[in-house]
């Protein structure tokens, strides 16, 4: 019992650290509602994303991001962190049934909503449709 309690420990970590520096390495940033409506009315494409850091769905999602990111350094998107256990007024806001919900917005019009969807190529699709829109 006590090295299955030990393996789950370790498990957990090893996901919240690999989380945490695909956190740092997209550059993202936590939501305000007063950031959001600043990049809306620029009209910049900003990615919502409904996260919790001990779910793994998360995790992948951040991995798609984080391909993403490498394949396209130059698209300019910014990505808004609405933390799922704590920002509970956002999460409702943005009707998010629950953590690895993905909401992409392009200046004030909503290009895609999703929830679990951890498919590199359909997060990237809707990236760059977002992205050609803005242009």
């Amino acid at each position: 019992m006590k090295k299955l309690i030990s393996t789950l420990i370790l498990s957990s970590l090893l996901i919240a650290f690999s989380i945490s520096n695909a956190f740092a390495e997209l550059e993202k940033e936590p939501f305000t509602p007063e950031r959001f409506e600043e990049l809306q009315a620029a009209g910049a494409v900003v990615l919502i994303d409904v996260y919790a850091d001990w779910c793994p769905t998360c995790a992948r999602q951040q991995k798609a991001l984080e391909q993403f990111r490498e394949k396209h350094p130059d698209e300019a998107f910014h990505i808004l962190v609405v933390d799922f256990d704590k920002d509970k007024e956002w999460v409702r806001h943005f009707r998010a049934p629950r953590q690895s919900t993905l909401l992409i917005f392009q200046g004030h019009e909503q290009y895609w909503f999703s929830v679990a969807e951890t498919d590199p190529k359909v997060i990237e699709k809707e990236l760059k449709r977002a992205l050609a829109a803005a242009e």
